[in-house]
């Protein structure tokens, strides 16, 4: 029998007795037989309510409780032996559940942390596909002020090079990338399981210091290495060569020893040019007016471009544009590029030199541009596009940008130019 019904019929039993009552004389048998009964009643409702209703009702709070995940209140004992061991399990049970998720929720605070100050790049997807939350390395390496512009878009909507490659990865893929800027990163794409749903995510390691050294490190000693054979082989062979001038009387051969003398010379020279790619000095910064930096190297400028058959124009505002720089080796940065860009333009082409948006320089060719298999190895040591080329110069561009602090980039635009762009 259901515990509602049998607490109506107690109920029914109390007010068909108080109801008899009303009707009988007092004094009568029948109205004290009546009387005993709604009196025995009351008691039994009295030890339904306490036996059955009250932990029944300390049943429903725990489930109350349980469903608005309230954890820090507790049940009070009911006094009947066997609900207050109930009570004292439910309470002994819900400190346990404060208690873990107190330290779910301090774990999860940690993890947060340390996912927002990681130096890697952190992008988690909802199941839509959608941006669904970033740390702030994600948004500085993707060109975004804070983690939160990112959220509600999706990967390939992003108007980056490294938002290209992160958008077209495949589930479990990683690939490694070298940008326009000299930047290398390791990209991958992975999932993990919530509530019995994949849900991908984005990790983006930024390796550039890691290649950077060991790109030195090999170079350095591969240059080492002909510097010392060369030089070596070079000393003697031009020594002899020289003993050889003087004593032989032939001048057609003494001319060729000559060329040969000279030969020797060039190769010393072209391994010593090598040799000082390794050797770049720490920069030596001050406080320089880029626009009056830039004027009065204007000459050495021209002169470049009309070797090559290029001609220069340069926007350069009469403000003062201060930048904290190495003057010596910033002009040996902005000649390297001038030098490119009217290599790449050539006879009756265009090299623009320009400050835009503050102090950002920006130089401009109209050459043939820069292939897509080209630009992914921009910036890497002894890689060139010229048939005399030896692969060092935007590596020297790029070693020094790197240690002045500037965002760089060269690329070719879908105007057709072609810029490489300096911000200070």
């Amino acid at each position: 029998m259901r515990i509602s019904w049998i607490f109506s019929l107690i109920v029914l039993l109390i007010v068909g007795a108080v109801v008899t009552l009303m009707l009988l004389d007092a004094g009568s048998v029948t109205y004290t037989i009546v009387w005993g009964v709604a009196l025995l009643g009351v008691l039994l409702l009295m030890l339904f309510y306490r036996n059955v209703m009250r932990p029944l009702r300390a049943i429903a709070n725990g489930i109350d409780l349980l469903r608005a995940q309230d954890f820090s209140s507790r049940l009070s004992p009911v006094g009947q032996r066997e609900a207050d061991r109930i009570v004292d399990m439910f309470n002994g049970m819900m400190a346990s559940l404060k208690h873990e998720r107190l330290k779910l929720r301090e774990q999860n605070h940690f993890l947060d942390l340390l996912i927002d100050v990681s130096p890697m790049g952190i992008i988690t997807l909802d199941s839509d596909g959608i941006i669904s939350g970033a740390n702030r390395a994600a948004a500085r390496f993707l060109d975004f002020n804070t983690a939160k512009e990112m959220t509600g878009i999706r990967p390939d909507e992003i108007q980056s090079t490294l938002g290209n490659v992160i958008g077209n990865l495949k589930d479990r893929e990683v690939r490694v990338v070298r940008l326009n800027d000299s930047m290398v990163y390791r990209c991958s794409r992975l999932s993990f399981m919530e509530s019995g749903m994949s849900h991908p995510f984005y990790l983006i390691e930024k390796l550039t210091d890691e290649v950077m050294k060991a790109e030195r490190k090999s170079y350095e000693k591969v240059i080492r290495m002909m510097a010392h054979e060369v030089n070596n082989s070079l000393t003697g062979i031009i020594s002899v060569m020289g003993t050889a001038h003087e004593e032989i009387d032939d001048e057609d051969l003494k001319e060729a020893i000559a060329a040969c003398e000279d030969r020797c010379r060039d190769m010393g020279a072209f391994i010593t040019k090598f040799a000082s790619a390794v050797k770049i000095p720490e920069p030596n910064k001050t406080n320089v007016d880029l626009a009056d930096h830039l004027r009065k190297r204007a000459p050495l400028f021209e002169s470049i471009c009309t070797a090559a058959g290029s001609h220069l124009s340069m926007e350069i505002p009469d403000r003062e544009v201060p930048v904290f720089i190495d003057p010596v080796l910033m002009e040996q940065v902005v000649t390297n590029i001038v030098k490119n860009a009217a290599e790449s333009a050539g006879n009756g082409g265009m090299v623009r030199i320009s400050i835009e948006e503050g102090s950002r320089l920006v130089i401009t060719d109209n050459g043939p541009g820069i292939s897509e298999e080209a630009a992914e190895m921009l910036f890497t040591p002894f890689f060139t596009t010229k048939e005399t080329g030896h692969g060092l110069g935007l590596l020297l561009v790029s070693e020094v940008l790197n240690s002045h602090g500037c965002r760089f980039s060269l690329e070719t635009c879908p105007d057709g130019l072609t810029r490489f762009s300096i911000r200070f």
